[in-house]
């Protein structure tokens, strides 16, 4: 699991903004960007070609 100071520094690589952790799918989501970036090993990948859209809700 991330911790929260790692979290705080991070940023969206695609626009820059804010980004959240979803728990339950072991990512991190760029909600404006409408991306979510997968955890590995304990390593978020902030790639943007590796990012995958996020599916609507």
């Amino acid at each position: 699991m991330l911790k929260k100071e790692l979290l705080d520094i991070l940023a969206c690589p695609r626009c820059k903004g804010p980004v959240e952790l979803d728990g339950e799918h072991n990512a991190i989501i760029c909600r404006t960007c409408r991306l979510f970036f997968e955890i590995r090993d304990d390593i978020p990948i902030m790639l943007i070609d590796e990012a995958k859209p996020l599916a609507e809700t």
